[in-house]
């Protein structure tokens, strides 16, 4: 009787203690773990922030059904809960259709980081002819409580350690999808995260030094253009301030001068795309086009 217990256990505690050293019995076939290459690495390659345009439950109703997905989702409460929906190591279905810096399947390569906030107070066709009409400064957004950013700081610290995330691939969903995405928006605290050691800001000495530069030369839409392909996003050098341009502006604006985010090349803007090359892809400079990029 004893051994037939034993021998019915044996599969359950083989599989229970399965690692590195010990075998793993699967249906059908036995996974032998003595030996583990040190070849390998994370497949994550970019943290992508969300904000859900909705509450709590619509996000997690939305979120856990057939069409679209994220690892993680930040509630608004206080506690530091967080909702994990898909394993680190699954494909989550966040993305879309994305590019940055020339990866076109963002999902492959991300966790994606929703966090429960309203975004705009009006709807998307509303917002979107706000933003067509420069008349931004008529959209209200939510903000993002303290207690809940504390939270943010502390997952996408882990994430970022965990799977050694570069600080230019800590991304907004607007990044990698501008035509089509807002989101986090402009009322979400970009220095503030970077300041707790996660993601990308330009030094003011250096903004400082490439404004007076550009107060008397600013650059050409296609250096600029240029430049905000350097940086990362999927933009075409057309020399034209076409829609895809106003949108990847845009984007750019929500993120590092969130004061005035209407899609329009400026000075202000140059100067601190090129201070971000500058800190981040100083090789981009090496380009004699960005390196001297000339008057309009």
């Amino acid at each position: 009787m004893h051994r037939r217990l034993l021998l019915l256990l044996l599969p359950l505690v083989l599989g229970a203690c399965a690692g590195p050293g010990t075998l793993e019995r699967r249906a059908g076939y036995t996974v032998d773990h003595t030996h583990e290459s040190p070849s390998h690495n994370s497949r994550v390659r970019h943290l992508v922030l969300h904000y859900t345009d909705g509450d709590e439950a619509e996000a997690l109703t939305a979120l856990t059904g057939p069409r679209v997905s994220s690892h993680y989702v930040l509630p608004r409460g206080p506690e530091g809960r967080v909702y994990q929906l898909v394993e680190e190591t699954r494909r989550a279905w966040h993305a879309g259709a994305s590019r940055w810096r020339g990866s076109a399947d963002i999902n492959a390569t991300s966790i994606g980081l929703e966090i429960v906030n309203a975004g705009p107070d009006l709807s998307a066709a509303e917002v979107e002819r706000l933003l067509a009409a420069d008349e931004a400064s008529e959209i209200a957004w939510a903000p993002y409580p303290d207690a809940q950013f504390d939270t943010l700081i502390a997952l996408a610290g882990d994430l970022i350690a965990r799977h050694g995330i570069a600080p230019t691939n800590v991304v907004a969903h607007s990044d990698i999808a501008p035509s089509r995405k807002i989101d986090p928006g402009p009322a979400f605290p970009w220095q503030r995260l970077h300041e707790a050691g996660i993601g990308p800001w330009p030094r003011h000495a250096t903004v400082a030094r490439w404004r007076a530069r550009f107060a008397v030369a600013p650059p050409s839409l296609a250096n600029l253009q240029r430049a905000l392909a350097a940086w990362g996003y999927g933009l075409a050098v057309t020399g034209e301030a076409d829609p895809p341009t106003r949108a990847v502006l845009r984007a750019f604006q929500m993120r590092f001068r969130p004061a005035d985010y209407r899609g329009l090349a400026d000075a202000e803007t140059a100067a601190i795309l090129w201070a971000l090359l500058a800190r981040y892809r100083p090789e981009a400079l090496s380009d004699p086009a960005l390196a001297s990029p000339g008057p309009l």
